[in-house]
C-alpha cells in the first residue's frame, strides 16, 4: 500500500522528472519556491507551480485548470513513457476542478481574481494568479497576468468608436484611393479590385479612420502593407492638420522592418503616381523615417526590461503601424500598449495563421480569434455603407467593438496558385484528398501530398506539355540524407536554380568587375566610383543571396540548421566558391542572435561578410531595402552561420527559393503553423524536404493553440 501524496514526495516526484527531461530543472524549482512560502503547500499547489512554469517554457500564457484536471496528458503533450508516470501521479490528486481550486485559493503565494470581489481584494503581491473566469479558471505566473490584464484594457479602449469622423469626406477620398478597375486609366487593377466580393482593402482602412485601433490580417500577398499605404494617405488627406502628422512604422525585426518601410514607399510612390498634385505623399514619406524594430521604437534599455517609452512618457506620435504582428510576444505588446500616446492610432498587420513569438503569448491569433466571421453589428455596416459603398449583412451574433475593428484580407497575389494552394491546404489540415462527398460526385480539394506530387516535373526535365505549376512546388520524400539537401543549396533544381552558388560567384567577381561593365555608374557617383562600384558589388551580393534560404525545423540532428550549416559550408567550400579559413571569411553568412543598440544590430539581422571599400578588413554587411550599412567582425560578437536557419528566425523573411526541412524524429514541435510558416516564406518555387514518408501530415495534424486568457477577454466572452 502506497503512502499517501504529500508535499515532500511531490516535490521528488518532481525533481525526478526534471532529471528524466519531462520538466525543466526551472518548472520544479517553481514547485520548491511555492513550498518555501507556503509551509501548508498542498500536492495540487506544488503540481500546478511546476506544470505552470513548464507550459511557460512552451510559451502558453497560463494553465487551463479544468483541462488539466481532466485530461492532464493532452495539456502537457509528454511522450508515452512520461504518460505512465503522469496517470500514477495523477490518480493520487484531487478528481475534481472544485478541490483543485480550494488548494490554491487557500495559499498564501496565490492571488484569486476569479470573482469581482477578489479583484477588489488587497494585491499582496502573490507570484501566482488565479484568474479566467469559475467556468474556464486559469493560473498565471503574476507578470504574465497583469500584462494580459493591460493589452485587454488597452484593447477595450482603443477599439471604441470615434464620434467625429467625415463621412463624405472618408467617401470621397476611399473612392479615389480604391477606384474601380474601369477607372484606372491604363494602370493595372489594385489587389483590392482583383477578385469578386467586398473590397476588404477599403473596409479595412474605412474601419480605422473611427478607432485608435485596427487590427489587420491576411495570408501572404494579401496586401497588408498596400492597405496600410493607402491607410496613411487616407489619414493624410482627412487630418485638420496634415503637415503635422506624425507617423512610425515598426516591425518585431530589422529584416521586416526594412521590408515594411521598402514595401510603404513603393506603395505611396505609385499612388503618388495616381492623385497627382491633390495630395503630396512625397512630403509624409520624408516625415515617416525609417523604420524601426519594436524595441528600439520603445527605446530599449539595455541589461534591463524596462524602455524609455511608457505611459508616463509616451511615444511621440499620431499614428503607428506595427508589421508581422504575430512574432510579438506579450510583454512587448503590452509595453507598446502603455507607450501609446491617448489619441494615436496604432494599427497591427500580420497573419494570424503563422508561428507565434518564441517567447510567451499569441497575442494577433487572440486578437484575430473570431476575424474571419466578419461579425459587423448594424451601426458599423452603415458606416461602411457610407464611408465606402460597400453592403454587408449584420451579424446575428453577438459581437464586440474588438470584431468592429477587426478585418481579415483574403485573396492572395503574392504567389502562384501552387504555393498559395499548398499554404491553404496545410492551413486547413488538409494532407491529402477526402472522398468525394456531394451528389454531383465532384473531386475534392486537393491535399499537401497531392499538390506536391502534382509540382513534380516528370523525370525531372522539362517538357512542352508541362502546366505552369510545375515545378513551383515540389516535395523530397525519405528515406533521404542531408546530403541532397546540400547539393541544393550548391545547384538548385530542375525548375528552381537558385541556389547559394549565385551569389559566391558574385562574390568572386569583385567589384572590379562593375568598373570595368559597360553598365557605369550614376553621374553623381562619379567623383569616387571605387566607393560606387563596392556599395554596388555589395548590394548585388546580398540579393543574391537573399533569393535562396534553406528553413529548418529544428537546431540539433542531422535535418537541424546546425549541421546543414557545416555540410553546406563544406560543400561549397569543396566546390570553390568559399574560403573557410578561421571563424571569418569572406562570403559567410551571418545571423545575429542578439540585439545591441550601439551596433544598430538586432535579433534575427542577416548580413554577408565581405571586404570594405579601401581595405581588406571583414564587415558584416546588411541591406535594409536600399540602405546598406556595415559593422566590424571584431566587434560582433553574437552572430551564427545562416546558411540555414529555423523557421521561427525565417519569420518576416521572404525569399525566391525556400527549401523547408522537416525534422526525421517528428515530436511536438513539428506543427501545422510550423510548416505553413516555412511554405509562406516562399515567393517563387518551394522545395519541402520529407526525410521519412508521412512527416508533412503529422505536422498537419498537429495544431497548437497556445493557452491565454486575452481572447475572452478581449471579446468579452
Amino acid at each position: 500500500m502506497s503512502l499517501p501524496l504529500d508535499a515532500m514526495s511531490t516535490l521528488q516526484t518532481l525533481q525526478a522528472w526534471s532529471e528524466q527531461g519531462a520538466l525543466r530543472r526551472l518548472d520544479s524549482a517553481m514547485a520548491q519556491f511555492a513550498a518555501h512560502h507556503d509551509a501548508q503547500a498542498s500536492p495540487v499547489l506544488l503540481v500546478a507551480s511546476a506544470v505552470l512554469a513548464h507550459m511557460e517554457g512552451r510559451g502558453h500564457v497560463c494553465v487551463p485548470l479544468r483541462e488539466l484536471v481532466r485530461q492532464p496528458q493532452s495539456v502537457l503533450a509528454w511522450p508515452d513513457p512520461m504518460q505512465t508516470a503522469l496517470s500514477t501521479l495523477w490518480a493520487q490528486l484531487p478528481k475534481d476542478l472544485t478541490h483543485w481550486l480550494h488548494a490554491l485559493t487557500s495559499s498564501c503565494v496565490v492571488r484569486s481574481v476569479l470573482s469581482p470581489e477578489g479583484m477588489l481584494s488587497p494585491d499582496e503581491g502573490q507570484p501566482l494568479v488565479l484568474g479566467g473566469t469559475p467556468d474556464k479558471p486559469l493560473l498565471y505566473l503574476r507578470r504574465h497576468w497583469v500584462y494580459e490584464q493591460q493589452v485587454a484594457r488597452a484593447v477595450a479602449e482603443r477599439a471604441k468608436p470615434l464620434p467625429d469622423v467625415d463621412t463624405a469626406a472618408a467617401r470621397y477620398w476611399l473612392d479615389r484611393l480604391f477606384p474601380a478597375p474601369s477607372s484606372l486609366a491604363g494602370v493595372s487593377p489594385s489587389p483590392a479590385n482583383a477578385s469578386a466580393g467586398p473590397s476588404w482593402q477599403k473596409i479595412a482602412c474605412a474601419l480605422a479612420l473611427r478607432s485608435r485601433l485596427t487590427v489587420i490580417t491576411g495570408g501572404p500577398g494579401t496586401g497588408k502593407t498596400y492597405t496600410a499605404a493607402r491607410l496613411l494617405a487616407l489619414l493624410l488627406a482627412t487630418s485638420p492638420n496634415p503637415a503635422q502628422l506624425r507617423v512610425a512604422l515598426a516591425a518585431p525585426t530589422g529584416k521586416a522592418a526594412a521590408r515594411l518601410r521598402q514595401s510603404i514607399d513603393q506603395s505611396l510612390a505609385s499612388l503618388q503616381v495616381s492623385l497627382g498634385d491633390s495630395m503630396d505623399l512625397k512630403h509624409l514619406t520624408d516625415r515617416m523615417g525609417k523604420a524601426s524594430t519594436v524595441h528600439a521604437l520603445l527605446g530599449m534599455q539595455a541589461g534591463s526590461r524596462q524602455f524609455k517609452h511608457h505611459a508616463q512618457q509616451p511615444l511621440d506620435l499620431d499614428v503607428l503601424v506595427v508589421d508581422e504582428t504575430s512574432m510579438v510576444h506579450l510583454e512587448m505588446m503590452a509595453a507598446l500598449m502603455q507607450a501609446m500616446p491617448a489619441h494615436a492610432k496604432l494599427v497591427l498587420l500580420g497573419d494570424k495563421d503563422q508561428l507565434a513569438s518564441v517567447e510567451v503569448g499569441s497575442v494577433l491569433g487572440d486578437l484575430c480569434f473570431q476575424a474571419q466571421d466578419n461579425l459587423y453589428n448594424a451601426d458599423t455596416c452603415d458606416y461602411l455603407q457610407a464611408t465606402c459603398g460597400e453592403v454587408l449583412q449584420a451579424s446575428p451574433r453577438d459581437s464586440s467593438p474588438l470584431d468592429q475593428q477587426t478585418v481579415m484580407l483574403r485573396h492572395s497575389h503574392r504567389f502562384g496558385s501552387a504555393i498559395g494552394e499548398l499554404a491553404k491546404a496545410v492551413n486547413m489540415g488538409v494532407a491529402t484528398r477526402a472522398a468525394p462527398q456531394d451528389l454531383f460526385d465532384m473531386p475534392a480539394p486537393l491535399g499537401a501530398y497531392q499538390l506536391l506530387a502534382r509540382g513534380k516535373p516528370q523525370a525531372d526535365v522539362a517538357k512542352a506539355s508541362d502546366g505552369p505549376d510545375v515545378g513551383k512546388v515540389v516535395g523530397m520524400t525519405g528515406p533521404l540524407k542531408p546530403e541532397e539537401v546540400v547539393q541544393l543549396a550548391l545547384h538548385g533544381r530542375a525548375h528552381a536554380p537558385t541556389c547559394y552558388a549565385d551569389y559566391l560567384r558574385i562574390m568572386q567577381l569583385g567589384p572590379q568587375a562593375i568598373l570595368r561593365s559597360e553598365q557605369g555608374l550614376e553621374k553623381d557617383q562619379a567623383q569616387d566610383p571605387v566607393m560606387a562600384a563596392h556599395a554596388q558589388w555589395v548590394v548585388q551580393v546580398l540579393q543574391a543571396f537573399e533569393r535562396f534560404r534553406i528553413l529548418c525545423a529544428v537546431h540539433d540532428g542531422d535535418w537541424g540548421d546546425r549541421n546543414l550549416n557545416l555540410q553546406v559550408q563544406r560543400a561549397l567550400a569543396a566546390a570553390g566558391l568559399l574560403k573557410p579559413e578561421g571563424e571569418w571569411f569572406a562570403g559567410r553568412p551571418v545571423m545575429v542572435t542578439r540585439n545591441d543598440k550601439a551596433l544598430g544590430v538586432f535579433n534575427g539581422d542577416v548580413g554577408v561578410v565581405l571586404p570594405g571599400a579601401t581595405s581588406t578588413a571583414l564587415r558584416v554587411w546588411f541591406l535594409e531595402g536600399a540602405a546598406l550599412r556595415s559593422v566590424s567582425v571584431s566587434r560582433l560578437a553574437h552572430v551564427e552561420t545562416a546558411f540555414a536557419m529555423t523557421i521561427h528566425k525565417s519569420q518576416g523573411s521572404e525569399f525566391a527559393h525556400a527549401v523547408v526541412v522537416l525534422p526525421d524524429s517528428g515530436g511536438d514541435m513539428l506543427t501545422r503553423e510550423l510548416v505553413y510558416t516555412g511554405i509562406t516564406r516562399a515567393k517563387e518555387h518551394l522545395t519541402l524536404v520529407e526525410p521519412r514518408a508521412g512527416l508533412l501530415g503529422e505536422a498537419i495534424g498537429r495544431q497548437v493553440r497556445r493557452a491565454s486568457g486575452l481572447a475572452t477577454l478581449a471579446f468579452g466572452r
